[in-house]
C-alpha cells in the first residue's frame, strides 16, 4: 500500500507542471496619452477559450448614492441582483435598448434578479437621486474584466493563443467599443498595454437635475445607436 500511495504521489507531482504550464496570464494596462491610468475600462476577448463555466450571476450594488461598481461587466445570459446598501431608497432603471427595466423604490435587495440577455451597453440611473449614474457592459465575449485604478486588467487560466480584444469606456467616444487589435499570448504570459482617448469626466458632485438628464439621455441614445 505505501509503494501504491508513493507512485501515484511522484505521478501527481510529474503531471502538476504539464497542467499549470497551458494556463497563461493576460495583463492588460489601459493609459491615457498622458500615462495616467484608466479605471473602469472593460476588457474582452475572443480566442480559444470556451464559455464561462458555471452559474452566470453578478451584482451591482449601491452604497453611498453610487453604483458600485461604477462599471460593471457581465456575460450574456447573467442574472444580477440590485441589492442597496444604503440606509434610504433607491429606485433603479434603464432606458437602453440593451435592457430596459425599472426597480421600484425599494430598500435592502429585492426578491428577483435581472437577466441581462442581450448584449450592449446599458445605462443605469436613479429616480431619486439625478447624480447616479451606472453601467453594465454585457457581452457575449467569453473572458472579460474591467481595470482596477492602476488601469490593470489580470485574465488568468488562458489557453496560449491568439486572441482578439475589444476595449470599451462610458467616456469613450459615443460610448462605442473599440477594436483592440490581436495579441499572441505566449504560455508563459503577456503584459500588453493600451492607450484610450477619453473625453472629461463630468465632476463628482451631484449634478443637477437637469444636467443629468441631459448626461443620461444622451448615453442612453448613444447605446441604442
Amino acid at each position: 500500500m505505501a509503494r501504491i500511495f508513493h507512485f501515484l504521489s511522484l505521478a501527481a507531482l510529474l503531471l502538476a507542471p504539464i497542467g499549470s504550464a497551458s494556463a497563461a496570464t493576460l495583463e492588460v494596462l489601459a493609459y491615457q496619452a498622458d500615462g495616467r491610468p484608466v479605471a473602469d475600462a472593460v476588457v474582452t476577448l475572443q480566442g480559444p477559450v470556451g464559455a464561462p463555466q458555471g452559474a452566470l450571476k453578478a451584482e451591482m450594488d449601491q452604497r453611498d448614492q453610487r453604483f458600485a461598481p461604477h462599471v460593471l461587466a457581465v456575460h450574456t445570459g447573467t442574472q444580477v441582483r440590485f441589492p442597496n446598501s444604503d440606509n434610504i431608497r433607491h429606485q433603479v432603471y434603464s432606458f437602453s435598448t440593451a435592457k430596459r427595466f425599472e426597480l421600484r423604490l425599494y430598500e435592502g435587495t429585492p426578491a428577483a434578479p435581472l437577466l441581462f440577455d442581450k448584449p450592449g451597453v446599458v445605462v443605469l440611473g436613479c429616480n431619486i437621486h439625478d447624480w447616479m449614474l451606472g453601467y453594465i457592459y454585457v457581452t457575449d465575449d467569453p473572458r472579460f474584466g474591467v481595470s482596477d485604478d492602476q488601469g490593470r486588467v489580470r485574465l488568468a487560466d488562458l489557453p496560449a493563443g491568439d486572441y482578439r480584444l475589444t476595449l470599451w469606456h462610458p467616456q469613450l467616444a459615443d460610448m462605442q467599443p473599440l477594436d483592440g487589435g490581436t495579441v499572441h499570448v505566449p504560455p508563459a504570459g503577456l503584459s500588453h498595454r493600451v492607450a484610450l482617448t477619453l473625453a472629461p469626466a463630468p465632476a463628482d458632485v451631484p449634478p443637477a437635475p437637469s444636467a443629468f438628464g441631459d448626461a443620461f439621455h444622451r448615453a442612453a441614445r448613444e447605446t441604442a445607436q
